[in-house]
């Protein structure tokens, strides 16, 4: 992780900005990555999960334009991209400058008046690490907007679900990764030393104390640096299975099926390939449910069992991990983690840890050595708290 406080990556992308437009931005607006603490592979079932958002955050320095074109670039990036709004399509202006072009083309088709924009990106989320940089990279942009248009989608928890929604929609239409919403969720309305109980079918919100410090642990994120990308369609082939296998059960979504129904439901399925699926799916949504109230009795234990289940699951039925997961979160557990699971839409990416505060370094010293003595690309280890949704931040 970027070692770079934030202060220093505000004057960064201003300085960034004020020297590729000739001009200062009018603004600087940021907006965290996420960890979800429980709970993958629901959300676009109508399911439950449980995120908080990272200290780590991805900062837009914008200024409007009357042209109505967007010109953006990131300094993770050498390819800046330049497409005027109205001819913003999943294939204009494509890669990573889609998912800003995304929010802008989202917030247009319900009605809003959005003007062209010079965007700089800056970030310390890493990319590719299941820690949902591209919601990230979203969310600062839209609350940018929101923001220079007049448009309140800051103004409450309803008008950021509304802005989520419009994010949600710029990934799945214009930058063609079929993720369910969890992640703009996080960004936009997670809060300090809270968890965000998402209930994915109706889209309320409820905070559940997560100040795992107090209790002397905690939470530790490993980015494998496995390669980890949402459009190659691993991801939408299982939430293809989990729609048809909907279909087939006669519900909406498979947060219909209850965990007490699981195994008739189970029975009404063709394959083992969709059964394993649709087990994970109950049977995680059952586990947000217990976590959550493990959480609010202060049973970190349960927890921590909750999260070992999980990555089982994940494992063995939705068959999203990696073998650097599995070591990541074996080796946690063997140095004495409550519980470890892999975090994110799978396929590589971020694992989580709950531990002691004072057994951080040794575990993390543990999971690099593991990690060089299988040959893996080194790891990335590094403790959070729950930290704040997207905000202006200069």
């Amino acid at each position: 992780m970027s070692s770079r406080e934030p202060a220093q990556v505000i004057e960064s992308v201003r300085a960034h900005f004020a020297e590729r437009y000739g001009r200062e931005p009018e603004g600087v607006w940021s907006a965290p990555g996420r960890v979800n603490l429980i709970g993958e592979h629901t959300d676009y079932n109508g399911g439950l999960c449980l995120p908080i958002a990272l200290p780590h955050r991805t900062y837009a320095a914008v200024a409007t334009r009357d042209d109505g074109v967007l010109r953006v670039c990131s300094l993770q990036s050498e390819a800046p991209a330049e497409v005027a709004l109205d001819d913003v399509s999943p294939e204009r202006p494509g890669g990573w400058a889609s998912y800003v072009a995304g929010v802008l083309w989202a917030l247009r088709r319900e009605g809003h008046d959005v003007p062209g924009l010079d965007v700089v990106i800056d970030s310390v989320v890493p990319v590719g690490a299941g820690l949902s940089s591209s919601a990230a990279l979203e969310c600062s942009v839209g609350a940018a907007v929101s923001d220079l248009a007049g448009l309140g989608l800051l103004d409450g928890a309803d008008a950021r679900a509304r802005l989520a929604q419009a994010c949600i929609r710029a990934e799945n239409e214009i930058a063609g990764a079929p993720t369910g919403g969890l992640d703009q969720s996080a960004a936009l309305l997670c809060d300090e030393a809270t968890a965000l109980l998402l209930d994915c079918r109706s889209w309320q919100t409820e905070p559940v104390p997560f100040d795992l410090a107090s209790a002397g642990y905690a939470l530790l994120v490993t980015d494998t640096r496995a390669h980890h990308e949402l459009v190659d369609g691993q991801y939408a082939a299982r939430r293809d299975a989990c729609e048809e296998a909907a279909r087939i059960l006669g519900v909406d979504t498979l947060r219909e099926v209850p965990a007490s129904g699981l195994d008739a439901a189970l029975d009404r399925l063709p394959t083992d390939e969709m059964r394993r699926r649709v087990r994970h799916v109950v049977t995680e949504i059952d586990r947000v449910e217990r976590a959550v109230a493990a959480l609010r009795a202060g049973d970190l234990d349960e927890v921590g069992r909750l999260f070992d289940a999980s990555h089982a699951s994940m494992r063995d039925d939705y068959e999203i991990s990696c073998d650097e997961l599995d070591l990541a979160t074996d080796t946690a557990r063997r140095l004495g983690a409550l519980g470890a699971r892999m975090t994110g839409g799978g396929f590589g990416g971020s694992c989580i840890a709950i531990v002691r505060t004072d057994a951080v370094d040794d575990i993390t010293q543990a999971v690099d050595a593991a990690f060089a003595e299988r040959g893996f690309t080194a790891p990335s280890s590094f403790a959070v708290t729950a930290g704040s949704s997207a905000h202006r931040d200069a």
